[in-house]
């Protein structure tokens, strides 16, 4: 990562363009786009995302891992957190259900299209991708827990018809959500870290090892210029979603669709930053940054709904759908298969790209 680690001078374009795509934020903000507007805010929006990898590049060279995957999921959750309590703060009742659609959507997108991937490469790069069974399991125990916990058990509780928690339900949900994904923090940062590092296998695996950091200096530019990039993502995906709705409408295509797409924007660098990742034979980086996004996913938005829940008037829909619970057990499953071993094939890696399509062609043709 030498390029990382060098400071990017002001005309470079990855402070350039975070900076264009937070001041087309500003401007489109609150506004009804015509088409062309749109157009330039998706670019910004793409060139966002590209930076925002870059950014997160150059401050995981200098924390190390896993601090900088952490870094990353963390920044990129929070921010997605604020832009569904935005939405469904102003969408009233046609929003009830957009938290449970856009997290589902970040799990199964995170454990099947960001592992999946992740996995492919590896595996194209030295015919078996590896990486630590003892962090990525425990990690996937997390995110099934918080899953099931949060998404699945509202569908079967009866003190609220319909799939919704009770006040108290919700309470409880939001408290353990918060409490696992702290102590997830901690086994990953400090009490077996080892866990979580990468394993290399190909002969050049671990080059960006020995490239020279980058100065506290550079990497707190970064940091920054990170949060401005993600800022102007987010953002800028909220200013483009009055389209996609339309879209969405137009197409007859179902309400959960918004969330998809949001998702899918919303986890862009996180899936870009893996595959670079996978590329350098650092696969456990890879994993680390889908699990963690999952994780911070359900245990930051969880909360963050239970406490918005006190403005929000209209209910809140947290519970999944056969489908869609059908489809979490799967990926839990053949996740659980995956990670045991260690060790990954090209077919693993298939198999979970197979998960995601499922996902995505029953999202628009349930």
């Amino acid at each position: 990562m030498s390029t990382a680690a060098r400071r990017s001078p002001l005309t470079d374009w990855t402070v350039v363009v975070p900076v264009v795509a937070l001041v087309a934020l500003v401007l489109s903000w609150g506004r009804d786009l015509p088409g062309f507007a749109v157009a330039l805010v998706a670019l910004c929006l793409a060139g966002a995302v590209l930076a925002a990898v870059h950014h997160a590049e150059v401050v995981a060279h200098r924390v190390g891992e896993p601090f900088g995957s952490l870094v990353l999921a963390v920044a990129v959750t929070v921010i997605e957190v604020a832009l569904i309590v935005t939405l469904m703060v102003d969408g009233g009742d046609k929003t009830a259900s957009l938290a449970r659609d856009t997290v589902f959507a970040a799990v199964m997108i995170t454990c099947n299209g960001i592992v999946g991937l992740s996995l492919l490469v590896g595996a194209l790069r030295n015919r078996i991708a590896v990486f630590n069974p003892e962090g990525s399991g425990a990690a996937l125990a997390t995110v099934a827990t918080l899953a099931t916990l949060s998404l699945v058990l509202p569908t079967f509780t009866t003190s609220k018809p319909g799939p919704e928690f009770s006040t108290a339900q919700l309470t409880f949900a939001a408290v353990a959500s918060l409490a696992l994904y702290g102590l997830f923090v901690a086994v990953q940062t400090v009490r077996h870290r080892s866990y979580f590092l990468p394993v290399g296998t190909g002969q050049d695996g671990g080059t960006d090892e020995h490239a020279e950091p980058p100065t506290a200096r550079a990497a707190l530019l970064s940091l920054g210029l990170l949060l401005v990039a993600l800022v102007a993502v987010v953002g800028d995906a909220k200013a483009v979603s009055p389209t996609i709705e339309r879209a969405v409408a137009a197409a007859g295509l179902p309400q959960a669709v918004v969330g998809v797409v949001i998702a899918l924007l919303v986890l862009l660098p996180e899936t870009l930053a893996a595959v670079r990742a996978a590329r350098r034979d650092r696969v456990q980086t890879s994993l680390n940054l889908a699990y963690g996004s999952a994780i911070a996913s359900i245990g930051l938005t969880i909360p963050a709904i239970a406490l918005a829940s006190i403005w929000l008037s209209g209910p809140l829909l947290l519970g999944l759908g056969p489908i869609h619970m059908v489809l979490l057990a799967l990926t839990v499953v053949v996740s659980a298969l995956t990670i045991v071993p260690g060790r990954a094939t090209l077919l693993q890696g298939g198999v979970h790209i197979v998960l995601l399509a499922a996902y995505l062609f029953l999202a628009v043709s349930p």
